[in-house]
């Protein structure tokens, strides 16, 4: 089987159906559906069961959260390559064409263009954190004019890290890496995973001539959770000294968050 497209689900009931029959559309290898469903309360279950039998559905007992649901769909994993996507997504072209790229011995995962719910680009890779500039996540975004603006020039990219609902990767990178941490509930295991690649050796590539929906919305618990992903994130791949700055700036952040943002 050349992939496995790994599906976790929380209560997305009303995205999944475009979502599954999207990969119909535009995934023509030999492919499986893996949905790892965290305890959902919207029916998702009995309607993927009834509606796409064919799918590997997993039924957590316990909202597990991103990382660990994602690790648990990649160990029923039969394909060559994993692709871990959004339950509220949709493929907008084939992506059959993605796996050659994977060939590369060079190449650890891959990403591609990210379009809004009103099909407008929108951000999905970034550059690895410093200790100061965690004072201001913004100063995360990639700087590069042509990814800013999404006025492309080139078809690839090679960027720090890629946003966690679309990542192309063999089984063999993952495995080499262990896949997600688990450490991470939600938010951040993207960037962490990014980096164990990169410590590797690898590479991360952006792909702007392939591209998805993504019906991401801004949620004020998402800021608080980014900056707590980030103290983890710290621990793990900053000095002592560095780790110890960077929480000082996610403080500040915080802080500063909650007396002018009303973010708590």
């Amino acid at each position: 089987m050349e992939l496995s497209i790994i599906i976790v689900n929380y209560n997305g009931k009303h995205y999944l159906e475009d979502c599954i029959k999207s990969i119909s559309k535009f995934c023509t290898v030999t492919h499986e559906i893996i949905i790892v469903d965290n305890l959902s309360t919207d029916g998702s279950q009995l309607f993927i069961k009834e509606k796409f039998p064919s799918v590997v559905l997993i039924e957590n007992s316990e909202n597990a959260g991103f990382a660990k649901a994602n690790n648990i769909g990649a160990q029923k994993a039969k394909g060559k390559n994993i692709l871990l996507l959004n339950n509220d997504t949709i493929l907008m072209n084939e992506i059959d064409s993605l796996l050659a790229k994977l060939d590369r011995k060079e190449v650890g995962a891959i990403g591609i263009k990210m379009l809004n719910g009103d099909k407008e680009y929108t951000h999905s890779v970034g550059r690895f954190p410093t200790p100061i500039g965690l004072l201001k996540l913004t100063s995360l975004n990639e700087k590069r004019p042509d990814i800013v603006t999404g006025n492309f020039t080139k078809d690839e990219y090679e960027v720090d890290w890629i946003g966690g609902s679309f990542v192309l990767i063999t089984k063999e990178n993952w495995d080499k890496v262990g896949g997600l941490d688990e450490d991470y509930f939600m938010y951040v295991e993207d960037v962490d995973f990014c980096k164990k690649l990169q410590k590797e050796g690898k590479q991360i590539l952006f792909c702007s001539n392939y591209s998805y929906i993504h019906f991401v919305g801004f949620n004020p618990s998402r800021e608080l959770k980014l900056i707590n992903g980030y103290k983890i994130y710290s621990s793990k791949h900053f000095s002592f000294v560095n780790a110890t700055l960077a929480k000082i700036s996610l403080t500040i952040n915080h802080v500063y968050k909650r007396a002018f943002k009303n973010i708590r």
